[in-house]
């Protein structure tokens, strides 16, 4: 069959009834403009085209650039941060995703660009773009959105006050208070730090993905030559960002009580500067499947390449010193222009994340509470209820998943007629109770299948960890697609029924995780 040309007029109704309905919609247009008391201009733009036009698709006008568009969601995000109608712990939060999402924008879509730079890729996307403009105008968008932060986070800090919720300099505390805060961090936090010298007997260190860092600049009491240290803030692994000052809602960030405190560290040493520096990594470090003999093993070595992939960006304090940071920017493999981005306020604001969690229930949103599906909710089992009403639609969050979905794994792992169960499993949350069903059922002698994507971007090593687990109960276990992502959120059951063996299933058609 021969198709028209979307280039050419062939085929489409060119006749006078189709440009006079045309004409009659443009009249109709400015008559509605003339009766709402609006001036109508010279020259009115027409709803329609009177005649018809020859679109080129491949017109870059017609396209939106991928990075551009996914910039514009977190300027979306920020909005929610900015609005007064959300309440102040929420707004907090969302402060803290603008800055998880901008990190993960450098790791995989400036990280992928910069790659394509690196390789010499000179083609346009199809919305008219080259790599390395693309790369410009991003940077110039983010430092546009980490402006309106820098501006919004002591205004949020400001009407926390008002709540009795402090987050203040160590300078600003009582003496007291340093000396509790002082020795909290001497038990606690101290033993995990770490100074690493800078000179030529000692070359620039590592720099983990998304760490803290702070530049130390020093002297020995009767030398005036400077000497240079980096020290790590330890953040995570239960090590919080908001150190608690007593039993008072009053926090102070760690890295100000390390920087004033650092005599534990350098002992009868001159402190002359302390710099924060942060930095982010490129994880594009996928490696082609076709080529790999184990699936696993090329994920685990993608992994320990990520950790040691190259910086694509360092924020810095925006008083830091020239010279110093012209000599970070050049120990990182940096531009000192391009990829040196700037703040006055707190860094790393995804670890607002920490303040937003305090229990204020009138700061934030009330709580959740899903919803029993009125079809399961008086079954005595979720098979019976599926058999007789057939399929049965869910919408989560606001139906339950654990009166569904997991009720559905949970009495599935135990009813004794069922034989075999087979999953697909993208992502899962630290607490999930899924994998413990699967294990369950495994041990109750029921056959289990289940494909794990390994490539779940950022999510690969919990995976590889729940899939070892799964392999050590004995389910056959399946690491993904080669050339494929399996993002599908399916599980099948087998269950042996008065009238033969019958097919369950559940099957999920949005983002979410089990």
């Amino acid at each position: 069959m021969n198709i028209p040309s979307p280039h050419s007029a062939e085929g489409l109704d060119t006749t006078p009834h189709f440009d006079k309905s045309r004409e009659r919609d443009n009249e109709d247009h400015k008559e509605q403009v003339s009766k709402q008391g609006q001036s109508l201009p010279a020259k009115i733009q027409p709803l329609f085209e009177t005649q018809p036009a020859n679109y080129d698709l491949s017109s870059s006008r017609f396209y939106l650039n991928r990075e551009l568009t996914w910039l514009e969601f977190i300027r979306r995000v920020l909005h929610e941060a900015q609005s007064t109608r959300t309440l102040l712990l929420e707004r907090i939060k969302f402060l803290a995703i603008v800055s998880s999402s901008i990190d993960e924008f450098f790791m995989k879509r400036i990280g992928g660009l910069k790659e394509q730079v690196g390789a010499g890729v000179q083609d346009l996307t199809v919305d008219g773009r080259t790599p390395q403009s693309q790369i410009s105008e991003c940077c110039n968008i983010i430092r546009d959105i980490e402006a309106q932060k820098d501006v919004l986070l002591p205004q949020l800090l400001d009407q926390l006050k008002e709540h009795n919720i402090h987050v203040l300099t160590y300078n600003l505390l009582e003496e007291d208070e340093k000396e509790f805060v002082r020795n909290y961090y001497l038990k606690n936090i101290f033993p995990l730090v770490t100074p690493q010298a800078v000179d030529p007997a000692h070359p620039f260190p590592f720099i983990s993905n998304r760490s803290l860092n702070l530049l130390v600049t020093l002297s020995y009491p009767d030398d005036e030559e400077s000497l240079r240290a980096r020290v790590r803030v330890p953040i995570g692994s239960g090590i919080p960002r908001f150190l608690k000052v007593g039993d008072k809602t009053m926090f102070v960030l760690l890295e100000d009580v390390m920087s004033n405190n650092l005599d534990l560290l350098f002992p009868k040493m001159k402190i002359q500067a302390c710099e924060l520096f942060n930095v982010i990594r490129n994880a594009n470090t996928e490696r082609d499947e076709d080529q790999a003999d184990d699936l696993l093993a090329m994920i685990e070595s993608e992994l320990r390449d990520r950790k040691f992939a190259r910086i694509v960006r360092v924020v810095v304090e925006k008083n830091m010193d020239a010279e110093r940071r012209n000599m970070l920017a050049a120990e990182l493999g940096l531009n000192k222009t391009a990829d040196v981005f700037e703040t006055s306020t707190m860094m790393v604001m995804a670890d607002l994340a920490e303040l937003a969690s305090i229990e204020v229930p009138e700061l934030h949103y009330p709580p959740h509470h899903p919803i029993d599906h009125h079809k399961l909710h008086d079954s005595p089992s979720i098979f019976y209820a599926i058999r007789d009403a057939g399929s049965i639609l869910l919408q989560h969050p606001y139906e339950s998943f654990t009166t569904s979905v997991e009720r559905f794994l949970k009495e599935a792992s135990r009813d004794p007629k069922v034989l075999a169960i087979k999953m697909a499993l993208y992502r899962t949350s630290s607490d999930t109770k899924v994998v413990d069903y699967l294990i369950d059922a495994a041990r109750n002698g029921k056959q289990v299948a289940v494909v794990v994507e390994l490539k779940a971007r950022f999510d690969e090593e919990a995976n590889i960890r729940w899939a070892s687990r799964l392999e050590e109960t004995g389910i056959h276990v399946t690491y993904g697609v080669v050339g494929l992502k399996t993002h599908c959120k399916v599980i099948l059951v087998v269950r042996s029924d008065y009238d033969g063996l019958r097919l369950y299933a559940h099957i999920g058609t949005v983002i979410w995780v089990y």
